[in-house]
C-alpha cells in the first residue's frame, strides 16, 4: 500500500490503528467525529498497555474532504458493522485531490459479521476484508486499553472482489506492521463465518447470565448457525488454535466484549449484524434459526430502551435451549 491509509471511525480498532501506525511511521490519517475527535485532536490516542500508559498523537480530522483523500490512498473502514452503510454512503462519492472519487480508491473492511464487504463493494470495486480478534476495550473517547503485547491481535485478511485481490498482500503487511499476527486466507468468507461463530458470545453476556448459563447459550447458538451453514452448503473456515496473550492492565476490569461495551456506552449494538445475519441468511432461504432471532429481537429491544448491559434476563427460548440443548 503505497499511499494514506484513511481510518474511517476512531473507536477501539480505529483508535489502536492510528496509533501504531503512527509509531511505525506508516502514513495514515484518523477521520473522527465528535468527543472522540475533539479529545484526540487536543491530547491523541491514549493506549493503555500492560506495560504502562502512551499517549500518541496522531493526523486526526473531522471529515473525509479535510483528509484531501487522493489517488493512492485506500480507505480502512473501522466503524462497527451497523454503521458501515452510513459511513461508506457519506463519503464515497466525495471528490479526489486530482479528479475521481473516494470510491474509486481500495476499502478494507474491517467488520465483524457477513455484510461488510457486500456494502463496500456496492461503490467500490477493490475490497478487502480482514477478519479482526483483538482483546481491546473502549468505554472513553480517545482512550483504547489494549491488554496484548507485543502482539495486538490476529488478522486474517483476503480479497473481497476480484480488484482487491492484488491488494491483500499490501493489507496484510501494513496490519503485520501494526503489530498484528496477519496472514493470508483463499476465503475471507469462510474465515468470517468462523469469527461469527466466536462472536456470538457478544450477544449472550449483555444478559443477566452466570457464566455457565452464558456458555451454554451461546453453545446453542453456534450450533444452530453450524446447522444453518450447513444446510445452505455455506464453507466455514477451521478453527484455530491457540490464544492472544492477554496480560494485566492496571485500573482495567478484563472480559468485556464488544456489545456490552457498546451498551455501556450508549451506542448502538451490532447484533443485527451478527444474529441478524444469521437471520437473514435463513429468511432468504424460506428457513428460520430461531434463538438468533429471539436473541436479535431481544438485545435490540434493550439497546433502544437504553437498558444497562446484565438487567434483563435471556429471551424464554434461548434459556430453555441453554438448559435442555434443544430449541424449544
Amino acid at each position: 500500500m503505497t499511499g494514506r491509509r484513511l481510518i474511517v471511525g476512531a473507536g477501539a480498532l480505529g483508535a489502536l490503528l492510528s496509533a501504531q501506525w503512527q509509531a511505525a511511521g506508516l502514513p495514515a490519517v484518523l477521520v473522527a467525529r465528535g468527543a472522540a475527535l475533539d479529545v484526540i485532536r487536543e491530547r491523541g490516542v491514549t493506549v493503555r498497555r500492560p506495560r504502562g500508559d502512551e499517549t500518541v498523537r496522531v493526523d486526526v480530522v473531522g471529515s473525509i474532504d479535510e483528509a484531501e483523500p487522493a489517488e493512492g490512498d485506500s480507505v480502512v473502514l473501522a466503524v462497527k458493522a451497523q454503521d458501515a452503510e452510513q459511513a461508506l454512503a457519506a463519503i464515497a462519492w466525495r471528490p479526489l485531490s486530482g479528479g475521481g472519487a473516494v470510491a474509486d480508491l481500495p476499502v478494507v473492511t474491517l467488520q465483524n459479521g457477513l455484510s461488510a464487504e457486500a456494502i463496500a463493494a456496492r461503490r467500490s470495486a477493490a475490497v478487502v476484508g480482514v477478519s479482526v480478534g483483538i482483546a481491546a476495550s473502549h468505554l472513553r473517547p480517545g482512550e483504547v486499553v489494549s491488554p496484548s503485547w507485543p502482539t495486538i491481535g490476529v488478522a486474517r485478511v483476503g480479497a473481497a472482489t476480484v480488484a482487491g485481490a492484488p491488494l491483500e498482500a499490501g493489507v496484510r503487511g501494513d496490519l503485520a506492521v501494526a503489530g498484528f499476527d496477519a496472514t493470508l486466507v483463499d476465503d475471507i468468507a469462510a474465515t468470517k463465518r468462523r469469527k461469527l461463530l466466536g462472536n456470538l458470545r457478544n450477544v449472550v453476556e449483555v444478559f443477566a447470565v452466570d457464566a455457565e448459563e452464558r456458555d451454554a447459550a451461546t453453545d446453542a447458538l453456534r450450533r444452530e448457525a453450524e446447522a444453518l451453514f450447513a444446510r445452505l452448503d455455506l464453507a466455514v473456515a477451521p478453527a484455530e488454535q491457540g490464544f492472544l496473550p492477554i496480560d494485566d492492565v492496571p485500573g482495567h476490569v478484563p472480559g468485556r466484549l464488544s456489545t456490552w461495551q457498546s451498551l455501556e456506552r450508549g451506542t448502538s449494538v451490532e447484533s443485527d449484524y451478527l444474529v441478524g445475519d444469521l437471520v437473514l441468511l435463513a429468511r432468504q432461504a424460506g428457513g428460520t434459526v430461531p434463538l438468533a432471532e429471539a436473541i436479535q429481537r431481544a438485545l435490540g429491544i434493550l439497546a433502544a430502551r437504553g437498558d444497562r448491559p446484565g438487567s434483563v434476563p435471556l429471551p424464554a427460548e434461548v434459556a430453555h435451549a441453554a438448559r435442555t440443548g434443544v430449541a424449544s
